[in-house]
């Protein structure tokens, strides 16, 4: 199967799943919010998924992969949203998640923000730094001192997100 075709698949399952349809059986019969409410949800819900979208996109042209574990980047992906986060997909879906708990009000919601995010720390901190440290060894290893786990962290002397130098290619934590 093809590399696009692949990913494509997962982030149907993902994003669509995830992302869209579990949330909107979550909230059906409820009332959307209206006004500024509204706005700042579907933007938060608009933010989210352009994250995943381009994280997919970078895992496929620059990794030359997919999310899917399965089908991993063979490159760490160190280009896009990964210069300032090593988990920009994740934290895209918890974005679009948040965006669906705004505009319905769904405390129910906000928990599952709440539960995937603890699981996806989790995962990260047991799973996937160990492998991707085994993986590409000092490459990450630098790329993992110099950018954040979950937010961007910012440099005092130039003002902005901390960009790995001399880093160039394949894979990041999603």
């Amino acid at each position: 199967m093809k590399l696009y075709v692949k990913a494509a698949v997962f982030t149907l399952v993902v994003l669509g799943g995830f992302g869209g349809l579990v949330p909107a059986l979550l909230v059906r019969g409820r009332d959307a919010a209206d006004g500024a409410l509204f706005v700042l949800a579907v933007c938060l819900m608009a933010i989210g998924a352009a994250m995943y979208l381009r994280c997919v996109w970078d895992f496929a042209v620059f990794g030359k992969g997919t999310p899917a574990p399965i089908d991993e980047p063979k490159r760490l992906v160190v280009r896009g949203l990964y210069r300032y986060t090593r988990n920009p997909m994740y934290v895209g879906l918890l974005t679009l998640i948040s965006g669906w708990a705004i505009l319905f009000a769904s405390v129910v919601l906000a928990w599952c923000g709440v539960f995937l995010f603890v699981f996806f720390s989790m995962f990260v901190r047991l799973y996937e730094e160990p492998h991707l440290s085994r993986k590409f060894g000092a490459e990450y290893e630098v790329y993992k001192a110099r950018v954040g786990r979950w937010l961007p962290r910012f440099s005092r002397s130039r003002g902005g997100a901390v960009n790995p130098p001399g880093l160039s290619g394949g894979r990041a934590d999603r």
